[in-house]
């Protein structure tokens, strides 16, 4: 049997030959069987294989003695925050997110929505699926949970309403699931969407909903320019990611969300923990120490961050790939809060997306994440390390290498999830600099490779 949808942190293949309906049933029992859950949240995503394969993977949870709480078509926060909000035992989100349309599968989490990864029991998983199961005693029960309304009211509760004034905002959830929250989200806010893509379609007309992809993302800052909208706003398929666009429908880096977001939440919440990434960090650190807070750098993905969030019970974790968290979220990551928050934040300060960023972006020019090939990733990152690390300020381990020096530093790791060695790169306000050194870096991995 083909396990290779099997995956660091989720399950992730293509439909029928690495996850289909038979596969799926034996998941959910092995899932049950591992775990010992007894009550599971169950949720799915837009693609048109997810229905099918939420039912089978409901078929087997029952057939190991289960109670499935089913909460229909979703977001894969929804999941997370069902599973918490109604003290369930698990809960599982039938998704591919961003990847091609003819994939699919599936991200898993235990009581209190804290993440199943191969650290804590997916390996467990896959491997009891090639064992021969026997049914339970008694068969668990299914019935449907309507949970938007639980929902709506926690997410409404991040935002000062009275704060809140009209805005025209740009929306777009490239024929994924945003669309039916921001729908039913509209009734309760002042502002003004302009829906691009909105309708859930799994066929994806418009390409599969990545803005991490800048083609993806013309539609959006086409359409802030073109209706003088004060910020545009796109997820990903499953929307537990949403990307951000100024008034002039240029597309802001993740990093600088995260600094705005924690400044935004410490305003809230008076001093607290931040969590935060190693591949960019000067402009959070900056932040957070402003704003009172106590900046905490962990190792990138959303297992490794989740878990420090609880370790360091931090009121906000961010990534600059998008995801953030919330303590109040269950530690989680949500695609729906980051934007309600910056709204608010737009209101409050009477001011432009650009003005609140433009600052930033001078004071710590960034190359952005770059992305290489790399035959042998683990050689050439010990190689920069021996080349940069001599004379650094600093060397750090904790994903990848960070080398600090005075006026730049940079993060070089291997992808968690693709056979890609990434590298960020940035200055105390010297764009030239940063520009030379990440040409710089990039020439000599490049050597290094073809060596």
């Amino acid at each position: 049997m083909d396990l290779s949808c099997f995956k660091a942190y989720d399950l992730r293949g293509c439909v029928p030959d690495q996850l289909n309906p038979k596969l799926a049933e034996l998941i959910g029992r092995a899932y049950v069987e591992v775990t010992g859950a007894k009550k599971i949240i169950v949720g799915y995503d837009i693609r048109l294989s997810s229905r099918e394969i939420s039912e089978a993977l409901c078929s087997g949870l029952m057939a190991a003695g289960a109670d499935v709480y089913d909460i229909g078509l979703c977001g894969t926060e929804m999941v997370y925050f069902a599973t918490s909000h109604y003290d369930m035992d698990g809960g599982i989100m039938v998704t591919a997110s961003h990847n091609p349309r003819d994939h699919n599968g599936m991200k898993m989490v235990g009581p209190e929505s804290r993440p199943i990864s191969s650290d804590n029991g997916l390996n467990d998983i896959r491997d009891r699926v090639l064992e021969p199961f026997a049914d339970a005693h008694d068969q668990g029960r299914y019935q449907t949970l309507e949970t938007m309304s639980a929902y709506l009211d926690h997410l409404l509760g991040y935002i000062n309403g009275a704060d809140l004034k009209p805005l025209k905002l740009v929306v777009n959830a490239g024929n994924g699931g945003a669309g039916l929250v921001i729908d039913e989200l509209e009734a309760h806010l002042p502002f003004e969407f302009l829906k691009v893509h909105h309708n859930p379609d799994g066929h994806f007309p418009n390409g599969v909903p990545n803005p991490i992809l800048e083609e993806n993302r013309v539609a959006t800052a086409d359409a802030v320019k073109a209706s003088g909208a004060a910020m545009g706003i796109a997820w990903d398929g499953d929307y537990d990611r949403c990307f951000f666009f100024d008034e002039n429908g240029r597309f802001i880096e993740g990093y600088y969300i995260v600094g705005l977001l924690a400044d935004q939440f410490l305003r809230k919440t008076g001093p607290g923990k931040v969590i935060h990434d190693p591949r960019l960090i000067w402009n959070t650190l900056d932040l957070v120490a402003a704003a009172g807070g106590v900046a905490v750098e962990s190792k990138t993905g959303h297992a490794f961050i989740k878990q420090r969030m609880r370790d360091e019970d931090a009121v906000y974790g961010g990534e600059m790939s998008a995801h953030h968290y919330f303590r109040d979220f269950a530690y989680c990551d949500s695609g729906m809060i980051p934007w309600l928050l910056v709204a608010e934040r737009l209101c409050q300060a009477g001011c432009t997306l650009s003005s609140l960023i433009d600052a930033r972006i001078e004071a710590y020019p960034a190359s952005g994440e770059i992305n290489r090939t790399i035959a042998d990733p683990a050689t050439v990152i010990a190689a920069i390390e021996a080349k940069y690390g001599a004379d650094a300020k600093s060397v750090s381990h904790v994903d990848g290498v960070s080398v600090e020096y005075d006026d730049w530093r940079f993060n070089l790791r291997m992808s968690n999830t693709e056979p890609v060695v990434r590298l960020n790169v940035e200055s105390r306000g010297d764009i030239p600099l940063m520009r030379e050194k990440t040409d710089e870096l990039l020439v000599e991995m490049e050597r290094l490779n073809a060596l």
